[in-house]
């Protein structure tokens, strides 16, 4: 009898996922070590800004560093957004399942290729192979993490008043960022610094262009039902 309660239990949990509120620490380990990652990708950034002992000038050397810097400042904020969405999206969680953490480590396995595309960014910038191979793992990044969210609301694995808000998320706004990472790779064939242009371009309109695409997405409001004669 308690097998066939175990394993009714265990079906209903494999089609709704588990309670976050049942399984809080497995839940809070998934988070930890997601955010752990996030903490090591960002850190190791800065490992390529270095200058050599037997420098002379030291001004010089800084300002040579301008190709390493570009690469460590985008990185550092496309990074910082990941994980603020990141966190965002697991808090709105009240379930999950086996397959939203897969698609999570492969999230977190583009997170962890970015310091290396980062580095050959900054020491090859002018290189299209560089440029696109740093886009690339950008997009597929972004796209992963726009897959998670779309399976979590079709699973039903949102808490019920998360909104996040769901045009944002859920919608086509969700590409906005992938796409332009996307873009810019048949871009970077012609030229690298309109390639790289467009990443910075998407953090100075992304907001506004977003909450645009979000508005054009929402359906009109709807006039209240008045009865005949009023």
């Amino acid at each position: 009898m308690e097998a066939s309660a175990e394993a009714e239990l265990r079906a209903t949990d494999d089609a709704t996922g588990r309670h976050r509120r049942d399984a809080e620490v497995e839940f809070a380990r998934i988070v930890a070590f997601s955010d752990g990652v996030f903490a090591i990708a960002i850190t190791l950034l800065v490992l390529p800004l270095t200058i050599p002992k037997q420098t002379q000038d030291v001004a010089a050397a800084i300002w040579n560093l301008d190709d390493d810097l570009f690469a460590y400042a985008v990185s550092f904020a496309v990074i910082g957004k990941f994980w603020l969405s990141h966190h965002r999206f697991y808090g709105a969680l009240e379930r999950f399942d086996n397959t939203l953490m897969g698609l999570n480590m492969l999230y977190l396995a583009w997170v962890v290729l970015i310091p290396f595309t980062s580095e050959m960014l900054g020491h090859f910038g002018d290189d299209s192979a560089a440029t696109i191979a740093y886009a690339a793992v950008m997009a597929a990044a972004s796209g992963t993490f726009v897959f998670q969210i779309a399976y979590a609301y079709r699973k039903g694995l949102m808490r019920p008043d998360a909104d996040l808000p769901g045009h944002r998320y859920a919608g086509p706004v969700n590409f906005l960022f992938a796409g332009i990472f996307l873009l810019s790779i048949p871009v970077a064939l012609v030229s690298t610094f309109v390639a790289q242009a467009m990443w910075l371009a998407v953090f100075l309109v992304g907001r506004r262009a977003a909450e645009w695409i979000a508005s054009r997405s929402e359906p009109p409001p709807q006039e209240p039902h008045r009865p005949p004669g009023e």
